[in-house]
């Protein structure tokens, strides 16, 4: 009779997922070759331990598991009516087939016909061979750190930790896969991978679309009218920057090749870059200036402009 996997996580079968997962982890760490050198029972409980997380951890296997439609190994079972019925070695009677599929010689015969390689896909020991679970992680960076790149380290569910590096430019919610990180394949089958999902926290000033950086650039009132040379901040370094006369708010400038990098193309040697907008912001000083008031009445008296037009007849 096969073991109950929830048996061997320590769970019930009602145990929602994160207790199957937290289960797991503190077994998995407390059983683990690497800190039982020479402990075979420990390295079979691991076994068992990582065999039963990698059905009662994915939710469609757990589902098959829990209706019967596979086994503790994650073999398919064969539907109703399709078993064997074996003869008496004593009587000489040749066992029928209720399926009406040919005679095997062993349980694994028949399995091999049924399932095809699924049957034969015994590893090391006897024990099926299956490739090991994959595992997901949430890292999470700056967004100086996704724009540079980064490297990283997790600790893994078995406490052993993970060194990820994320590429320059990765954006939030793309997903590293790490071949082979995961858990340890059965059998001697390969192990799954590590999936990390990259959670990036937004800048004070910058704002990423696509591979472009755009900002907002205060400006005062005379910079804004005659024109300047300012400094404005890019993720590069600073830059000088031309605000050209008679600049109003809203006014995009931009900073070419000073985004995000691309993607290099093959064959290519240096990555492309997006560009960098600027979009400017007049501000008028916090406190009241009378010189200023005393200016800009005079001025509105011979200059009067009418700024809202276009949006005469809007309603």
């Amino acid at each position: 009779m096969s073991e109950d996997l929830y048996a061997v996580l320590g769970v019930s079968k009602q145990a929602s997922s994160d207790e199957v997962r937290k289960a797991y982890r503190e077994l998995a760490k407390k059983n683990h070759p690497d800190l039982n050198p020479g402990d075979r029972a420990a390295e079979e409980r691991f076994k068992k331990i990582s065999s039963a997380f990698t059905l009662l951890g994915d939710e469609e296997k757990r589902g098959k598991y829990d209706r019967g439609e596979i086994d503790a190994s994650g073999q398919e079972r064969p539907p109703e009516g399709m078993y064997r019925q074996y003869a008496d070695s004593a009587s000489g009677h040749p066992y029928q087939s209720r399926s009406g599929y040919a005679d095997f010689a062993d349980l694994g015969g028949a399995f091999s016909d049924l399932f095809g390689d699924r049957g034969r896909g015994a590893g090391r020991g006897g024990m099926p061979r299956m490739r090991g679970q994959d595992v997901r992680y949430h890292l999470t960076v700056d967004f100086m750190e996704s724009v540079t790149g980064v490297k990283k380290r997790v600790t893994m569910p078995d406490g052993k930790g993970l060194d990820i590096s994320v590429p320059a430019g990765l954006s939030d919610g793309q997903s590293l896969r790490l071949k082979g990180k995961g858990m340890e394949g059965l059998g001697g089958g390969p192990s799954g991978d590590a999936l990390i999902e990259i959670k990036v926290t937004p800048h004070a000033f910058f704002r990423r679309e696509g591979f472009d950086i755009h900002m907002d650039l205060p400006i005062c009132l005379s910079e804004a009218v005659l024109g300047a040379k300012i400094k404005a901040p890019t993720i590069t370094g600073e830059v000088s920057l031309s605000v050209p006369k008679s600049s109003s708010s809203g006014k995009v400038l931009r900073l070419k090749g000073k985004g995000i990098p691309r993607p290099k193309s093959k064959g290519q040697k240096t990555a492309l870059r997006g560009d960098h907008y600027v979009t400017l912001k007049v501000v008028l000083p916090d406190e009241p200036d009378a010189d200023l008031e005393a200016f800009m009445e005079d001025w509105a008296k011979t200059h009067a402009t009418d700024v809202r037009k276009a949006l005469k007849g809007a309603v």
